[in-house]
């Protein structure tokens, strides 16, 4: 029986029959329904990438003064001697007052003045980090003292925000961070060339800030931490992901405990990984005392979360494999061994490379286990680029992002949605990875 039937002498065979017609109308119905589906999805996302890169493009750029700095010898070397050791004892605070009496002298020398403005007022305009990054650049370089140099200082985040639309003068007569005088002295700034908005690459390389130094928070800790632990990940997941997949796939009997084993797997990998989190909290931390917050342990606790779905994907692309490459591998003499690795992998290589990269993609955007291993905390220190630098605290990207979103000063926002950007950056990167090694390897059968 077919849905096309015998037409009666009142049907013609050039027109279609009540059935044809309803049958066809389902498809176009159905066809429907997909496109819809679609179109709903990409919308979404559509939505989604307007939001943060609308809110996150602008932590790329920052606000910033430039202003001569006069380094007077008697506030920076009382000594007088250049000794970096000596002039270690010169806190932060002596080097503030330097920039704030230059930058003062530079505003009255330019005729940059704003009615009802004190001195303090002004000089509150400019980021709190500036003394720091002065410090450390005349220890850095003593022969500095007694010099005048250009310093290009950052603005601190309302007067950032003013030029980035999160602060008006309205707002501003409501805030007590920040006040219209203040913002009138930012436009004579940037009618007189002294202010700009160059690239802020300390987003991408400097450490996260306090609460009190929005401006000065960047994602170069985050950054390197996320990279120790994809790097341990891969060097944990991806061999033992693949040897337990092989074995599993093409050598272990089929019975009960094959069979147990296989149902686990699947448990496994639907796991809340906020449950891999205590696992790691407790076994890696709790009992094998490995330091709190280190890459190490993160990347421990994100190699059990993605084991199970490298090795899902991993057996469902040697299941992918013809039998008949087997079976004409053994017909011609070649071992079990050889069948596998000479035949069966480099032609499943394409789909385990790619569950293998998406696996690790999934893991790099995990947040929920790396809260709980203490991965949240505050670090301002960079952990060192050798292999011990696993061990030194660290924090993670989607881990950042979390942890700005918690803050109250709008700049934190901003600066959560441009660390969003830079993940999705890597994320790109990483699916591009396995379409170009799925391409790469593919093989036709």
């Amino acid at each position: 029986m077919t849905d096309t039937a015998t037409p009666t002498p009142t049907e013609s065979l050039l027109r279609p029959s009540r059935l044809m017609s309803r049958r066809n109308a389902a498809e176009r119905r159905f066809r429907l329904y997909g496109i819809t589906a679609i179109a709903i999805s990409l919308l979404v996302l559509a939505i989604m990438l307007f939001t943060i890169l609308r809110d996150g493009v602008s932590a790329f750029r920052q606000t910033s003064v430039t202003f001569p700095v006069v380094l007077t010898a008697e506030a920076l070397d009382p000594s007088g001697s250049l000794d970096a050791a000596a002039m270690a004892k010169v806190t932060t605070i002596g080097y503030g007052k330097v920039i704030d009496s230059s930058f003062l002298a530079f505003l009255q020398a330019e005729g940059l003045a704003v009615d009802g403005l004190s001195d303090k007022d002004a000089r509150a305009i400019l980021s709190k980090e500036a003394a720091g990054q002065l410090r450390a650049q005349v220890l850095a370089e003593p022969a500095l003292v007694g010099q005048t140099i250009t310093m290009t200082i950052w603005t601190n985040a309302r007067i950032d925000g003013y030029f980035k639309g999160r602060v008006t003068m309205e707002s501003a007569e409501r805030d007590g961070n920040v006040s219209p005088e203040q913002l009138q002295l930012a436009d004579l700034l940037a009618e007189n060339g002294a202010l700009s908005r160059p690239f802020n690459w300390q987003f991408l390389t400097g450490p996260d800030a306090s609460d009190q130094r929005p401006e000065a928070a960047g994602l170069g800790i985050s950054i390197i931490g996320s990279i120790f632990m994809m790097i341990i990940v891969a060097l944990l997941c991806v061999p033992i992901g693949v040897a337990a997949s092989i074995y599993l796939e093409e050598f272990a009997p089929k019975n009960r405990w094959t069979d147990l084993i296989e149902v686990n797997i699947s448990n496994l990998a639907a796991v809340p990984s906020i449950v891999y989190g205590i696992l790691g909290l407790a076994v890696f931390i709790n009992f094998a005392g490995f330091p709190q917050s280190s890459s190490l342990v993160g990347a421990l606790v994100l190699t059990l979360m993605t084991l199970p779905t490298i090795i899902i994907a991993t057996r469902s692309a040697i299941r992918a494999v013809p039998p008949s490459i087997r079976d004409a591998a053994l017909g011609i003499g070649a071992s079990k061994m050889q069948t596998v690795f000479h035949h069966v992998l480099p032609l499943a290589m394409p789909g385990i490379l790619t569950g293998a990269i998406l696996g690790l993609a999934t893991a790099l955007g995990e947040t929920a286990p790396l809260l709980l291993i203490g991965m949240v905390a505050f670090v301002d220190n960079y952990p060192s680029l050798s292999a011990a630098g696993a061990l030194d605290p660290a924090t993670a990207l989607p881990v950042q992002v979390y942890g700005w979103a918690q803050r109250s000063d709008p700049a934190f926002i901003e600066r959560s949605s441009g660390a969003i950007i830079v993940l999705l950056i890597f994320l790109v990167i990483m699916n591009a990875a396995a379409i170009l090694l799925r391409r790469r390897f593919e093989r036709r059968w």
